[in-house]
């Protein structure tokens, strides 16, 4: 096979991939991002499988191509608590840590696009734009932590619920062809059970279900099943969530 002919094969496989223009890995040029997918390979998981465990040595990074991944710390007596929720296109991992950061669980079934820690980090020395882009993401993973924080401190339980609902909601229409005009109603699966909602929210499960219940009631959104939820009014929803400017892009 020519060497035209790899190159062409190599995007290929990035062209196809959903993800591609919105991962870090959207700012390099094609002969960069050739580069990159010569040590990257997909990687499936099944819900409740475990992708990595926090303090161990990092062995990889990633591109959330699909599903969603539950961040957790995991406290001395082998307790865990739910700190975060990854989503395509998240990167997994933190660049130039010699062990990871948290303990990550498939929340729903999930594929990674994987690349090895060291070639993936000699990657980040080549091409600034890549290393920049991380540090952009890293920096709003910051400010989504503090905002968090808020959440967790201040908000009523029906604030941290509709909170909640909104995030899944906006995340649920990041990916895809942009050019392809959405749905009036965001619609998704839950991907938390209602006792780990209620541990990542700081409530109980009865208080997660009160709220649910009457989201559902006043019709801001609609319970579809037990786990899939469509959102009728979603500027409604981004008020209750103490968002000034709710919006689905």
């Amino acid at each position: 096979m020519s060497a035209s002919s790899d190159f062409s094969l190599d995007m290929g496989r990035c062209n196809a991939c959903a993800i591609r223009h919105q991962a870090v890995c959207g700012v390099l040029r094609d002969g960069e991002l050739v580069r990159l997918n010569q040590i990257s390979r997909r990687r499936t998981f099944d819900v409740g499988q475990v992708i990595m465990t926090d303090d161990d040595r990092a062995e990889f990074f990633a591109n959330v191509v699909s599903g969603v991944i539950k961040l957790a710390k995991t406290l001395p007596d082998g307790r865990q608590q739910i700190v975060g929720l990854l989503f395509a296109p998240d990167f997994v991992g933190r660049a130039y840590s010699e062990n990871n950061p948290y303990f990550a669980e498939a929340a729903t079934e999930v594929e990674l696009c994987c690349f090895p820690r060291d070639s993936f980090e000699s990657v980040l020395k080549e091409y600034p734009g890549l290393e920049h882009r991380l540090f952009e993401r890293t920096l709003d993973e910051l400010d989504s932590a503090r905002e968090w924080m808020v959440l967790l401190g201040r908000k009523t339980a029906q604030e941290k619920v509709a909170s909640f609902l909104f995030l899944l909601a906006k995340r649920s229409r990041l990916t895809g062809c942009p050019h392809v005009t959405a749905t009036p109603t965001p619609t998704f699966e839950l991907p938390l059970t209602r006792a780990d909602i209620a541990d990542y929210l700081g409530l109980t499960i009865e208080t997660v279900s009160r709220q649910i219940t009457k989201l559902k009631t006043t019709g801001v959104i609609k319970l579809l099943g037990t786990q899939h939820i469509a959102v009728p009014d979603f500027a409604t929803l981004g008020e209750l969530a103490g968002q000034e400017h709710p919006a689905i892009h």
